[in-house]
């Protein structure tokens, strides 16, 4: 394709996405690119658009020679894998914005994409507006890019935006989040932290050229954070966000996780509210880089589809520089975290997982200890995640070549703590 050829679309999905896109498209004819046809599932419903427009034959865009780009933003993750295998084989380029089936489908996409040599694009599956994936892909070389921290789930962030500033309950600010549309009616994927994993399985593939299934990548979300947390935050100056986070160690290995952390108020991530996400690169000389915008609705999602279709006329793709042309690097799970735990009951936390324990409070019905335990204690193990336990990674919680004994000069002992 070149800067002059016409664009055909096939879009799939015409929900907040699709037809946003539909109307951005059409206040942008400079792009000459138009939609020849949309697929949809529910014929009888209203939609703003002609009813020519739209079949429920998938058939009819994955085959038509004219339409030249599949554009997909369907919530169903296989049927989303299995249009984009059809359009790559059938020589169409691909933008998809479907986060669950490109994480979980990605050896099998890299593969598609190696062997057709067409464009799959998606900027638009991790953090909206932001063009994070072109910038981590165009611009952050393998050795630079020591670490990146992200917001990148806006419904997340909104509830515990309200339970900072408003003094919200967990569950009345993600009622409020369900109301004003940020949260799903069925909100686990958000709140439980399953989006935001998806969102990291990609990036970390475009940061470090790690190829990850999520289901071997440390999370969870924000659904055991207390208001008691927030109290505890706020009186050492610090907020509470849901941060996806890859760091590279001494060994030139990759920790990555997905957990709620504190953040200093002073950081960038701190001054990320509400529906918002944000991400921090911090690179070998450009020391950090701190990216914002809106990481979810309609125009923002659309606007990084459209920044993908508009990159296809210049036969834009992906050359997944860290993972062909580098040696990839890989995740590894040893390391050491320093951790908060609030819990109401001692029995729900095993002391002995604990290298030491720095701080603990055991006055209030709430208590809470802050320690340092090895990684593999939560991805082995589920009690941070039961029992009404809350676990929030510390500030700077990555804790590399250890040294045990010159920290534990500075901690209190285990024997001491009751």
């Amino acid at each position: 394709m070149d800067a002059h050829k016409q664009l055909t679309i096939g879009l799939f999905g015409f929900g907040v996405v699709g037809e946003g896109l539909y109307k951005v498209l059409q206040q942008t004819p400079s792009l000459k690119a138009s939609i020849k046809k949309v697929c949809i599932k529910n014929p009888g419903k209203k939609r703003e658009a002609p009813a020519s427009l739209f079949t429920t034959n998938k058939e009819e865009l994955l085959f038509d020679n004219d339409i030249n780009v599949i554009v997909e933003v369907i919530d169903d993750a296989n049927a989303a894998f299995e249009i984009v295998s059809i359009a790559l084989r059938n020589g169409k380029a691909v933008v998809s914005a479907s986060k669950k089936m490109i994480a979980e489908h990605l050896p099998e996409i890299l593969q598609l994409q190696q062997e057709t040599g067409l464009p799959f694009l998606c900027e638009s599956a991790a953090c909206a507006s932001i063009p994070v994936i072109r910038n981590l892909e165009e611009y952050y070389d393998n050795d630079l890019l020591h670490s990146i921290k992200a917001i990148v789930n806006g419904s997340t962030n909104f509830i515990l935006t309200k339970m900072f500033e408003d003094k919200l309950s967990f569950q009345d600010a993600l009622i409020l989040a369900q109301q004003l549309g940020f949260a799903e009616s069925n909100p686990k994927l958000d709140v439980e932290g399953y989006d935001a994993l998806n969102k990291w399985t990609i990036l970390l593939n475009h940061a470090y050229g790690i190829v990850e299934h999520p289901d071997n990548i440390l999370f969870t979300g924000i659904q055991n954070i207390q208001l008691s947390d927030a109290v505890v935050a706020k009186e050492k100056n610090f907020d509470i966000k849901l941060i996806a986070q890859a760091k590279k160690l001494k060994n030139g290995k990759v920790a990555a996780f997905v957990l709620p952390q504190f953040v200093k108020t002073d950081e960038p991530l701190s001054f990320v509210k509400n529906e918002y996400n944000g991400v921090v690169i911090e690179s070998g000389f450009a020391d950090k880089q701190f990216f914002y915008g809106k990481g979810a609705g309609s125009f923002p999602t659309a606007s990084a589809v459209l920044s993908d279709i508009a990159a296809l006329r210049y036969n834009y793709k992906y050359e997944y520089k860290k993972l062909y042309h580098h040696t990839p690097h890989e995740l590894t799970n040893d390391f050491f975290l320093k951790v908060y735990v609030s819990f109401d009951d001692w029995k729900y936390i095993p002391r002995e997982n604990f290298e030491w324990i720095e701080e603990w409070h055991a006055d209030a019905d709430r208590k809470y200890l802050v320690g340092v335990l090895h990684v593999n204690h939560l991805t082995n193990g589920t009690w941070w995640k039961e029992n009404g336990v809350s676990l929030i990674l510390t500030t700077e919680p990555v804790i590399d070549n250890l040294d045990i004994i010159n920290l534990k000069k500075r901690s209190l002992e285990l024997a001491g703590i009751v």
